[in-house]
């Protein structure tokens, strides 16, 4: 591998240390109610987050919860000691895809059948550190910053 190849690699993976996925696959739900849930969390801070969860009466948002404490735990797993309310950590991408699809035939009248397709889904979060992204991005200012002048 070339020299520029490995650096960029390098670089995407230590861009991967900052975020914190957590995935559900197959979930037995169909993407579009899934997705409902996740336009309710997307881009927020953690805690209200859970909190809307919690209190959502949608099926799905049950399952989105737990995947979300799963993220929080991978993250307190990289970052013993530290506090979530300081770090302010927040769903920096929430991405609900379509996953394998059931195919089951209903009998219909007449010696015909109908189509069922019973949808399945993967979700995938990601969390972010706004304290972290503020330095990043901070530094990257100053550049543009001297190249405008």
């Amino acid at each position: 591998m070339g020299s520029r190849k490995h650096n960029s690699a390098e670089k995407r993976k230590e861009a991967r240390k900052t975020l914190y996925i957590a995935r559900l696959r197959n979930v037995p739900t169909s993407p579009r109610k899934m997705r409902l849930v996740a336009d309710m969390i997307r881009g927020l801070d953690v805690e209200p987050a859970l909190g809307i969860l919690q209190h959502s009466p949608k099926e799905a948002s049950n399952r989105v919860y737990k995947l979300l404490r799963s993220a929080i735990a991978n993250w307190e797993v990289n970052n013993e000691g530290a506090r979530i309310e300081d770090n302010q950590l927040y769903i920096k991408q929430i991405m609900v895809d379509s996953g394998r699809m059931l195919k089951r035939i209903q009998p219909a009248p007449q010696g015909r059948a109908h189509r069922i397709r019973k949808r399945s889904n993967h979700v995938t979060i990601i969390l972010g550190n706004r304290s972290q992204e503020a330095v990043v991005e901070g530094a990257g200012d100053t550049t543009n910053a001297n190249n405008n002048i």
